[in-house]
Order: C-alpha cells, then structure tokens, then sequence
C-alpha cells in the first residue's frame, strides 16, 4: 500500500523556500523548518531527505517558479532595452518593498554563502547565472537590432554587465540600499550602452 502524506509536499516546500530565503541555509536548521512548516522530522526526511537535499530542493523551485519566467519574459520581449529597464524596475521594486524586501534573492545569498562550495548548489547557481546573462544578451541583441545600442558596444560583454548587475542590486537591497540609489546605477549602466 502505499504511503499516504497527510500534509501537501508543495506548500511545504514553498514554505521551506521563503525560510532558506530569508535566513539563509547556515542560519537555518532543522528545527527551523519543523516549526516553520509544522512537520515532524520523520516526514521531512522520508519526503524530501536531509536539510541538504532539502535545500536543493528549494533552491530549484526557486529558479523554475521565481526565476526563470522572468528570464523567459526578458528573452522574448520584442522591445530591446525597454525590456531590460523593465527587469531592473520590477527587480528593484521586488528587493526593497512588498512580501520579501530586503531578503536580496536566494541565488544571489547563495553565491555570497558557504553553501556554493557544495557541487549540486554550484551547479544550480551556475545554470542561473547562464540563463540570467542569456536573457540579457538576447534583448541586448534585439536592441542591436533596432537600434538601440551605442556603437561599438559588445552585446556578450554588456549582457555580462547587467548579469552582474543584477547580482549587485540583489546583494545590496538585501544590506539595505536605498531604492532610488539602485535605479541610478542602474540608469547609468544602461545609458553607457544606450544609442
């Protein structure tokens, strides 16, 4: 017969991902997560494994339902650099007020923690970091395209920007940066690349 759960393994999960978000892995323990999610630890493990498998658990779902479909929508976006402003908005206004303000992303926490060193996580930071720099260099291409960048303006190299960009604006929203100051640099950046 077999095991029926009692609780749903999804909402669960989504739970574990805001507190590994918010905490930070080092920071959280698996006591953490029984009281955050109001299992016992033989339900946990038998459902996901240990704190480890557990956090790469969460770290994927974070990529498939908070990162990626941005990256996506960067990528398609017809409209060149308008579309990347509108990433750094969106990415601003997400990082410094609402639900998670002042968390910074859960990549990006993860690129500035020790849990990098463990290979499955490098692996998964890895993979973000090339869809991210993907996405912008497809709408730096797009922008290319139309017109939009300056001259002599290498797209790969400006996608490498902006990926690392991204990683600024996350790590310093999380230490408190003011939103304004994080749209200047941001304006700067994309005004160097601009036609």
């Amino acid at each position: 017969m077999p095991d029926i759960k009692h609780f749903d393994p999804d909402a669960t999960l989504e739970t574990v991902v805001r507190l590994f978000w918010r905490q930070g892995v080092a920071s959280t323990g698996i006591q953490d997560v029984v009281t955050a999610t109001g299992l016992n630890r033989s339900s946990l493990y038998a459902t996901f494994g240990g704190k480890q498998e557990l956090y790469l658990a969460a770290l994927r779902r974070y990529l498939e339902l908070r990162s990626q479909p941005v990256f996506r929508r960067v990528a398609e976006d017809e409209r060149g650099l308008p579309a990347v402003s509108e990433f750094f908005a969106g990415l601003i206004e997400a990082r410094c007020s609402g639900e998670y303000a002042r968390w910074g992303c859960m990549v990006s926490n993860a690129h500035a923690g020790a849990e990098n060193s463990d290979p499955e996580v490098r692996g998964l930071l890895d993979q973000h970091h090339r869809e991210l720099r993907e996405a912008m260099y497809a709408a730096l291409t797009t922008a290319e395209r139309q017109g939009q960048l300056a001259p002599g303006t290498d797209a790969g190299a400006a996608a490498d920007l902006l990926a690392l960009l991204a990683y600024g604006v996350n790590l310093r929203s999380r230490a408190g940066a003011d939103a304004e100051v994080l749209r200047g640099t941001v304006t700067a950046a994309l005004g160097s690349m601009a036609a």
